[in-house]
């Protein structure tokens, strides 16, 4: 979709916040059964799931092109 940056933008940021409302509604239901300390606890080891990508495999390119400018010529 080349040219439709500010589009994609958007679809990004809202499926952010669409899933940062889901997590958050998760966590309030986890934190009702189990308590607020087992979320603490259990949240505090996210970010070393995080660090775990460090450990992906580097994979090669897939051999497609970049687009340079898709979008049509506009006359001055």
């Amino acid at each position: 979709m080349p040219g439709r940056i500010g589009m994609i933008s958007g679809l990004f940021f809202g499926l952010a916040f669409g899933m940062g409302g889901l997590g958050a509604a998760v966590l309030g239901l986890i934190a009702d059964r189990m308590g607020i300390v087992f979320v603490y606890q259990a949240c505090a080891f996210l970010p070393a799931i995080g660090l775990l990508t460090a450990f992906l495999p580097n994979l090669p390119a897939t051999g497609r092109t970049r687009i340079q400018d898709a979008s049509p010529a506009v006359a001055d």
